[in-house]
């Protein structure tokens, strides 16, 4: 007991890290996906076929890979760039990568929203004159992310527990520092079990407010 004393306040510093992570990804992912869903339905045919396959590559590839690419690719490319070594730091890699990996999946359940808003708000929307992008921004989008929630709820948690990968690039988030706890003190189950309740607690706390959200977002569906 008193050794996971001694180290919660690094299991929670590692916490704030893994929800910074995890923020980080779903935000920027998000407008990604906002983007790509309104370019695959309304974009030039080569625009079209980017998304397509980005979300396509991005599905098929494991998440560990994308987020060494990003870290050591971003080394190899910024190094170039400046003719001296650069290190991408492992924070900055880490939100980008599983950002890259967040977009592709929410494109897919921000389609399937898009799908399920009636066809009749476009054409009230159009017919008052507004362009299609006003319409999708004013519109269409709030709507769309409404019937979305569920979706959006479980790629959060998704989001919440792959951010654990971004440790293997040495990034001191809530598992990386058990590990680190576990290792100092010789007692690897004491320090993975709090880790797991940490994750537990975490992803309680976020499936009550998806909920709270979604009741919300249903009133006005």
């Amino acid at each position: 007991m008193s050794a996971i004393l001694t180290y919660l306040p690094h299991l929670l510093q590692g916490l704030l890290v893994t929800l910074q992570v995890a923020a980080g990804s779903f935000v920027i992912g998000l407008l990604i996906a906002i983007v790509a869903v309104f370019g695959w339905n309304f974009g030039p045919r080569p625009l079209r076929w980017f998304i397509s396959g980005y979300v396509t590559v991005v599905r098929g590839l494991p998440e560990l890979l994308i987020i060494f690419l990003v870290f050591y690719g971003g080394t190899v490319l910024l190094s170039g760039a400046f003719g001296t070594y650069v290190e991408v730091n492992a924070l900055t890699a880490g939100i980008c990568a599983l950002s890259v990996v967040a977009g592709a999946y929410l494109t897919e359940i921000l389609r399937g929203a898009l799908l399920t808003v009636p066809q009749g708000q476009w054409e009230a929307a159009t017919s008052l004159g507004l362009s299609r992008m006003t319409a999708f921004r004013d519109v269409v989008l709030p709507q769309m992310l409404a019937y979305a929630v569920p979706g959006l709820g479980n790629q959060w948690l998704v989001i919440l527990k792959e951010s654990a990968l971004v440790s293997i690039i040495g990034l001191e988030e809530l598992m990386r520092k058990g590990v680190i706890a576990a290792g100092a003190t010789h007692s690897p189950m004491t320090f993975y079990l709090t880790v797991g309740a940490l994750y537990v607690a975490i992803t309680g706390v976020s499936t009550l407010i998806i909920g709270a959200a979604d009741r919300r977002a249903a009133r006005g569906r």
